[in-house]
């Protein structure tokens, strides 16, 4: 397949470093020289999300060819006036183009639009869903707390790893653990700690020992844990 991608970043470099040795055709090009861009099968838009539909409306209609972006939160209403236009965005992190690159190989991707979507997805080895248009916030809001929030939440434990005379280091094989534990068998029955015993003395102490501006997210969170660990207990009632 022919296809050009419009950007250069993260995102447009893991797409152009994954699908070349998969026997595409690739041409990356700058948002700024759309004018360089040849007979493609496919144009493909890894840009900013806010940019989509500027740049969509500045690409010459071309009835043969296919118009598509790789954004969570997107339709394809930003891709009028193409006759043609698909989506497809991975769920997953790429941090820099050559673990962006390994990761789309296998990775699941939310397609919709051109048939041309599914083919590129396949190509990746990957695997693709499909979602009503009207549910696409919902999901990017879910991909965004998976991956974007997750880091956040760590960096909260790194500050208060530091607090103890630790370091983030020291604890991320504990997440890991954790992480795996709700993949095997959801997060009700993964949930442990002072929570999913009703140990608010334990959760008391932490407050008391943590730095204050830690507190607020702590608590926060304390009482999502609180609800989990009910929501465990009710189905066992």
């Amino acid at each position: 397949m022919n296809i050009a991608i419009v950007g250069a970043g993260r995102a447009g470099t893991s797409f152009a470093n994954a699908l070349a040795p998969r026997g595409h055709a690739i041409q990356v090009v700058h948002h700024d020289d759309l004018a360089t861009i040849g007979a493609v099968d496919l144009v493909l838009l890894a840009v900013p999300d806010d940019e989509i539909a500027a740049l969509a409306g500045r690409l010459p209609v071309e009835p043969s060819r296919v118009v598509a972006h790789v954004a969570g939160s997107r339709t394809l209403a930003v891709l009028a006036p193409h006759p043609r236009v698909a989506s497809l965005h991975p769920l997953i992190t790429m941090p820099n183009g050559d673990l962006g690159a390994r990761r789309l190989v296998g990775a699941t991707f939310v397609v919709a639009g051109d048939p041309i979507a599914r083919e590129l997805v396949a190509s990746l080895a990957g695997r693709a869903r499909s979602l009503a248009s009207e549910a696409r916030t919902a999901y990017h809001a879910a991909a965004t707390v998976a991956a974007n929030h997750l880091v956040a939440l760590l960096g909260h434990v790194g500050r208060l790893a530091e607090a103890a005379g630790l370091t983030l280091e020291d604890f991320t094989p504990l997440s890991a653990m954790a992480l795996a534990d709700v993949a095997a068998m959801g997060p009700r029955d993964a949930l442990t700690g002072p929570a999913s015993r009703g140990d608010v003395a334990t959760i008391d102490a932490h407050l008391a020992a943590i730095p204050e501006r830690e507190r607020e997210l702590y608590v926060a969170l304390a009482r999502e844990a609180f609800e989990l660990a009910e929501e465990r207990s009710r189905s066992l009632a």
